[in-house]
């Protein structure tokens, strides 16, 4: 990066020196053109109106300025200072003319204008009083170029060092993280510029990181747990089962409950394949137009029975039919798993109310009368293999995937899911699409 900015800089500067050289030298020249075509003009109004040459030479001339007059390519009159090399070269010039002669000490401006009265020939104005200003300035701008190079690259090394240095600790960190090590951070730099922006969405990944692998491990946990429930009861049956030879009912027996825990396993990887299958990239390829109020009466026609075996009353306060372009899979398993919910939760003899509706967006509601979720538990339930009950209490059959389903499936839709709850008095679930 050094390399770079001291090679721009270089061009650069060369670029400046030779645009400002240029643009000083033409400014310059045309100065001196001006004064001298000034001096030669009102020496030639003179001559022509008929003023003594000899008078108008010596004493029409300003301070610094010398003149010559050339008729037949011979000087016929000349001031008292006047010297120029070989001014009989100058007679070949048939036009009005200005020359610049540059030496190491000083310039040379000639001025040359043809005569026409009172005889054909040539006036010819000079000056040598010049500064060698340009040749000061060149000299300056050598000098000059390379300590303002150094200045550049000095402060260029301090602002790149500066801008690296926590790239340098965002590197160094990042070395050090592991799945782990997640307790390094990086100090945040007081000044809000882009580095304090870089850093802290840094630190703002690391803990993000840390939070993802503690819910994998979290996670990791609570798959062996609910796996190793049904493979132990498994494992147990056989072993029984082969310990001596038993009664036909008693292999039927074994039997009903290794089919029971296996479809139990069966369903927690449906569940957790479910879980991973779409992602906001693929979701939307599945959309397809969906009767929400058609998929309700649907699901709510499946859990008829169990609605009559806890003499469960449905209450619909407001429904009204409602079309979106989604997921026909996984919404038919939101509606599921809330309705299912409602009903293990709900006592007896207690009441379920459900709303949709569309006003802007879409409204989904369940209302139970059920055990409730105490208020600090109430954001937990959509972890993954959370459940309420510390001790997985299996009279309720569930394995805490349910809710993160559908708090997914809500996701991938763009929508929001809402809960409140009071215990022994119910909660409510609002779904906004």
């Amino acid at each position: 990066m050094l390399f770079w900015f001291g090679s721009i800089s270089t061009i650069l500067l060369i670029l400046f020196g030779f645009a400002f050289y240029y643009v000083l030298n033409q400014s310059i020249t045309l100065k001196i053109q001006s004064q001298l075509y000034k001096q030669a003009i009102q020496l030639e109004d003179k001559i022509t109106a008929g003023e003594p040459i000899d008078q108008v030479l010596q004493k029409g001339l300003a301070q610094d300025y010398e003149a010559a007059v050339f008729k037949a390519g011979q000087i016929v009159k000349q001031s008292k200072n006047f010297h120029l090399k070989s001014p009989e070269s100058y007679k070949e010039h048939n036009t009005d003319k200005f020359i610049l002669l540059k030496s190491e000490e000083y310039f040379k401006g000639i001025q040359i204008l043809t005569l026409s009265k009172p005889f054909n020939g040539k006036l010819i104005v000079t000056t040598h009083k010049i500064n060698n200003t340009i040749e000061d300035i060149t000299d300056t701008l050598l000098t000059l170029i390379p300590v303002l190079l150094l200045i550049l690259l000095l402060l260029g090394s301090k602002m790149i060092d500066k801008i690296l240095i926590p790239v340098k600790r965002i590197t160094q960190t990042a070395n050090e993280i592991s799945i782990n090590n997640f307790s390094s951070t990086i100090p945040v730099p007081e000044k809000d510029n882009e580095i304090k922006a870089l850093v802290e969405a840094f630190n703002k990944m690391i803990v993000r990181l840390r939070e993802g692998v503690e819910n994998l491990n979290r996670f990791n946990s609570d798959v062996s747990h609910e796996l190793k429930t049904p493979l132990t009861v498994i494992k147990g049956e056989i072993e029984i089962t082969l310990r001596k030879l038993r009664k036909p009912d008693d292999y039927i027996d074994s039997m009903h409950t290794i089919a029971y825990e296996a479809d139990q396993i069966e369903h927690i990887v449906e569940n957790l394949l479910l879980l991973t299958k779409y992602s906001r990239e693929n979701i939307s390829q599945t959309f397809e137009p969906c009767h929400l109020d058609a998929m309700v009466l649907n699901t709510l026609e499946k859990y008829d029975n169990a609605f009559k075996e806890k003499n469960i009353q449905l209450i619909i306060e407001k429904f009204d039919p409602v079309i979106i372009n989604a997921n026909p899979v996984l919404l038919s398993i939101v509606f599921s798993n809330l309705i299912d919910n409602a009903i293990k939760y709900t006592p007896k003899h207690k009441h379920i109310t459900i709303s949709l509706y569309q006003e802007e967006k879409i409204h989904f509601i369940i209302q139970d009368e059920g055990i409730g979720i105490p208020k600090e538990k109430l954001s937990k339930v959509t972890d993954r293999f959370y459940r309420v009950d510390k001790s997985r209490n299996k009279k309720i059959k569930g394995f805490g995937l349910g809710l993160s389903i559908v708090k997914n499936s809500i996701e991938l839709h763009n929508g929001k899911m809402h809960m409140t709850s009071i215990v022994d008095r119910g909660t409510t679930v609002h779904i906004v699409l």
